[in-house]
């Protein structure tokens, strides 16, 4: 399995697996215009970060889109929500709901926090409902903790609870000293 950025004749495939995945899920979450927004990998791809988990294929066969996920590299950007100063976010994750449960929400959550500490960024933070309960032991077992100062309800039937990850900055993937980056800078 690779995790890399969407490709443009992905787009349409992407969107149908987060379709999938989050119809797969109780809870009144799509209501409104935010199935448009979720099926929308092309703007996405175009405002921020769309990677997408694949599994690679051998001959002549396409790779498998199994999974996606959009990174949003800082507060700045369209897609972010309830983002601070040095901080990157992480929006809808989902695997295709067949694929579930054999590493791939790992993977695209550790994509995320590479893409993070490549950007120098001091935390991760993302939103998820409170019957994501499956995402909820992910993103724990990844490191994330509950931050209910920014929880919030984009609608009233939708609570969305944040999680954060702080980063450690100072060092690169590899754990070695970064000259730029100030070490305890949050």
């Amino acid at each position: 399995m690779e995790v890399r950025l969407v490709r443009a004749d992905e787009h349409e495939v992407a969107a149908q697996l987060v379709l999938a995945a989050y119809r797969s899920l109780p809870g009144d979450h799509l209501t409104g215009d935010y199935a448009a927004e979720v099926a929308d990998v092309a703007r996405r791809s175009r405002e921020a970060e769309v990677l997408v988990a694949v599994r690679r294929s051998g001959g002549l066969a396409r790779d498998e889109v199994v999974g996606c996920v959009t990174f949003v590299a800082d507060a700045c950007s369209a897609w972010a929500e309830l983002l601070e100063a040095g901080e990157a976010g992480m929006r809808m994750l989902a695997v295709r709901p067949d694929a579930q449960g054999r590493g791939i929400g790992h993977a695209l959550v550790e994509a995320c926090v590479a893409r993070a500490r490549a950007l120098g960024r001091s935390a991760l933070v993302l939103h998820t409902t409170p019957w994501m309960t499956t995402a909820h032991r992910l993103y724990e077992t990844a490191g994330f903790v509950r931050f209910p100062s920014r929880d919030w309800s984009p609608l009233p039937e939708v609570p969305l609870r944040a999680y954060r990850l702080v980063l450690d900055c100072a060092r690169d993937p590899a754990g070695r000293e970064r000259s730029s980056v100030q070490p305890g800078g949050q």
